[in-house]
């Protein structure tokens, strides 16, 4: 967020406005929150029934009231939504009627896998799942690295929230559909994922297959049996087996689905193999090096990761991630020289790749050369203030 202020006065801003914040915050905590609303000329109430405008915090979605049977809003709000006595909005638009969000900030206030896998506690394999899947959609792709905007950091958190909650079926769903009515934002990001339960599990329909809370693809054996015998017609291998059913023809791209399926189920050695051989069968690709090297080196395998990131920079020389990544292994093997040039290599074809900035100034650290570090400390904070990798920033240049 920005402090630079609109045109408007902060005490023109809400002026009038008695204003409930309902659920978390992400951007602050509720104290601070409703210290903004008043500094904004708002009355901070507690009640939602008393309230003219309604912000739904995006840490997390509110569900305690679903999980014990109740409503996200009671009958008198919503009728009072309906006739325009009350506003329900979401927590970024707050940020935005107040002049908080700098709209020109390009790549900053994103995200890349790494920073939001850092920012939930989550593994970066993880993310790059939901990404796969298409649970959460980048706002931006450069030179193929994916950049996830605040609104999807939010659906991150709900999807990890709501995948891990015991609350009833029909009270989720009837939670989304409210969050949907007064939050449009919410019905792209969440009414497409459809809730079911098997057992004590919640899974999510995806087009026409489900998704566990590992991100991986059950087969619905609900469905139609003509429907389903289609479903499993375009597995070309099961979840569960490596044999290949004969006479089976695969393509290059059945193989690296069939090695994505395997890694989501942990096993690495397998997945690394149908990898390889989607490698054989369709020729050299970026993607599927990139792929292997993130498995190998998930299986602690440096010196072949590194090979494979050698091999997709040399595919794709704009595959900027691939440059970073290759720059952090290179420097774990204790080659920070050679991991410079891997970061300046990466930042020459992305100059605003804050996590490039970050891992050069670690390692110039690492080597002694603490003045040119020190420039890619205050670059790596000017692009990303919020990263949760800040802190450290702004403790090594002394400013906390």
């Amino acid at each position: 967020m920005s402090s630079v202020p609109d045109n408007s006065s902060p005490s023109q801003r809400l002026s009038g406005a008695r204003v409930a914040l309902l659920g978390k915050l992400a951007g602050m905590s509720r104290r601070d929150g409703q210290k903004l609303v008043r500094q904004h000329g708002g009355v901070a109430v507690d009640e939602p029934r008393e309230a003219s405008l309604i912000v739904i915090g995006e840490r997390e979605l509110p569900l305690d009231d679903a999980a014990s049977g109740g409503e996200l809003f009671d009958d008198a709000i919503r009728q009072a939504a309906d006739e325009g006595r009350v506003s329900i909005i979401g927590e970024t638009e707050l940020w935005r009627r107040l002049g908080l969000l700098d709209e020109t900030a390009g790549v900053r206030r994103l995200y890349t896998p790494a920073m939001l896998a850092d920012l939930l506690g989550v593994p970066v394999a993880v993310i790059r799942r939901w990404h796969r899947r298409g649970l959460i959609v980048p706002a931006r792709e450069v030179r193929r690295l994916p950049y996830f905007d605040f609104a999807e950091v939010s659906t991150a958190r709900n999807l990890a929230q709501v995948l891990g909650t015991g609350i009833s079926p029909a009270a989720l769903e009837k939670k989304l559909a409210a969050l949907s009515r007064f939050l449009p934002g919410a019905e792209r990001r969440l009414a497409q994922l459809n809730v079911i339960v098997e057992g004590k599990q919640i899974l999510l329909r995806q087009g026409d297959g489900l998704i566990d809370a590992g991100g991986q693809h059950r087969i619905d054996f609900e469905a139609e049996p003509e429907d389903r015998q289609a479903e499993l017609d375009q597995i070309p291998i099961s979840p569960t087996m490596v044999e290949i059913p004969p006479s089976t023809v695969l393509t290059p791209d059945d193989l690296a689905r069939a090695a994505a399926v395997l890694e989501d189920d942990g096993r690495l050695d397998e997945a690394g193999e149908f990898y390889r051989a989607a490698l054989a069968a369709g020729g050299p690709s970026a993607e599927i090096n990139f792929r292997l090297a993130e498995l190998l080196y998930r299986q602690g395998e440096l010196s072949a990761a590194r090979e494979r990131y050698y091999a997709a920079i040399e595919l794709d020389e704009d595959f900027v991630e691939a440059r970073a990544n290759l720059g952090c292994v290179l420097s774990e093997m204790g080659q920070r020289e050679l991991a410079v040039a891997a970061f300046e290599g990466a930042l020459a074809f992305h100059a605003d790749y804050a996590d490039a900035h970050y891992h050069l100034a670690r390692t110039l650290d690492d080597l002694s050369r603490r003045d040119e570090a020190e420039a890619h400390w205050l670059a790596f904070l000017e692009l990303s203030p919020d990263s949760p990798w800040a802190d450290h920033a702004r403790v090594r240049l002394g400013q906390s």
